[in-house]
């Protein structure tokens, strides 16, 4: 039998922020993946934007702390993530776009986020060459960026060997014992393990994870694919974000890395649900469309590879984060919805912290600062963690 105070069953986007700082705090931690190695979910098919730039509060706050996480990595920790803090701008074409993120800046910025409505000219100032046909402008959030998610994921997995977490690669976890309503123990790798408190942080295949425990949990991976060119002189700084939609696709976006090459990607339509890792012969042809007719002096870059990833999707588009009452020991991060890179990091510190409390996160006037990020799998509420890590 393995002990441990924490075992964390997913090596990725948020398992392993998550394994550092509970590790850091003193708690004795193993991390438990069925890959070879740290990240090769769906963390290394990321393309490594990190916004704080959204619609609901908490993603915000999260973000915002993984923003500040992520850009001192280098400063702190000497390790270099290829952080590059150009920004995030979402372009408007038309009055009920503009309309829509004018509505969202008051949310935004009560929030905290430095964000603001730009201008044509601001627009084609900070990202030169975008066609300017039709443009009304957009919002602007110059402190969001863009990091490497390899180096990212091999910084919080040195971090996290560091601060003493063992990790288990190529082991697959088989079976759960429950009684009362908690998890007894696992069986992974020909081995048992046991543990005050389990998370599942399993990415795609959270809900095989959670079944394994008699729970169903509605967490459904769809496809999206991602490409990269051959680096070239800088010529822009922010993300590109097109929201408006066509017959075959969603928003697309793209921004230039801090080492040069032009990363994009695009959300199909309709979405593709599934597990394939394979390809297409249709994803080039279709973003390149959309990203040339907005930026044409994109035409004269090679494209290096493309790939493909999963977005483990949830039905109203929001994390699952909780305990089940069914299991009360066995805390869910799942469910990011293709945003586990951008969110890993600040949710791995902000959850370690409401483990260590024995609650949630309290501000200084004594009221829920994160409390509302955690919900049951069914309806929101917030669940104590004091019961078992005494």
């Amino acid at each position: 039998m393995k002990t441990y105070d924490v075992i964390i069953v997913g090596a990725g986007s948020v398992g392993l922020p998550l394994s550092w700082n509970l590790a850091a705090k003193g708690f004795r931690v193993a991390v438990l993946d069925h890959e070879a190695s740290w990240g090769r979910g769906q963390n290394r098919a990321a393309i490594g934007g990190i916004r704080a730039t959204h619609s609901d509060p908490a993603k915000i706050k999260i973000c915002l702390e993984s923003i500040r996480i992520v850009s001192t990595m280098k400063e702190t920790h000497g390790l270099d993530l290829e952080w590059r803090q150009g920004g995030y701008l979402y372009v408007a074409f038309d009055r009920g776009m503009e309309a829509s993120f004018l509505s969202l800046l008051e949310i935004q910025k009560a929030s905290g986020l430095d964000i603001d409505w730009i201008g044509p000219d601001s627009v084609v100032e900070r990202a030169p060459g975008l066609n300017r046909e039709g443009l009304l402008g957009g919002t602007f959030s110059p402190g969001d960026g863009f990091a490497s998610p390899l180096a990212a994921s091999t910084a919080f997995h040195k971090l996290a060997m560091d601060a003493g977490v063992d990790f288990f690669f190529g082991d697959r976890v088989d079976a759960i014992a429950m009684k009362n309503g908690r998890i007894q123990n696992m069986e992974a790798g020909g081995e048992t393990w046991s543990a005050a408190l389990y998370v599942n942080a399993a990415g795609a295949e959270a809900s095989e994870l959670a079944s394994l425990a008699g729970l169903d949990i509605p967490i459904h991976p769809d496809c999206h694919e991602a490409g990269v060119t051959e680096p070239v002189r800088r010529f822009m700084e922010p993300m590109i974000v097109d929201i408006r939609p066509d017959a075959e696709s969603g928003n697309y976006y793209f921004y230039q890395a801090e080492t040069g090459q032009v990363v994009f990607c695009i959300t199909p339509r309709p979405q593709i649900w599934g597990r394939d890792k394979d390809s297409t012969s249709n994803f080039l042809p279709l973003c390149l469309r959309r990203m040339l007719e907005i930026y044409p002096r994109l035409r004269n870059l090679r494209v290096r590879r493309t790939w493909r990833g999963m977005y483990p999707m949830t039905p109203d588009g929001l994390p699952l984060l909780g305990y089940p009452e069914e299991a009360r020991n066995f805390l869910h991060a799942v469910g990011m919805c293709g945003q586990g890179f951008m969110m890993g990091p600040g949710l791995g510190k902000i959850l370690a912290e409401c483990i260590e409390s024995g609650g949630c996160a309290q501000n200084p006037a004594g009221s829920t600062e994160y409390g509302f990020i955690f919900r049951d799998l069914a309806c929101s509420r917030t669940f104590e963690h004091s019961e078992f890590l005494k």
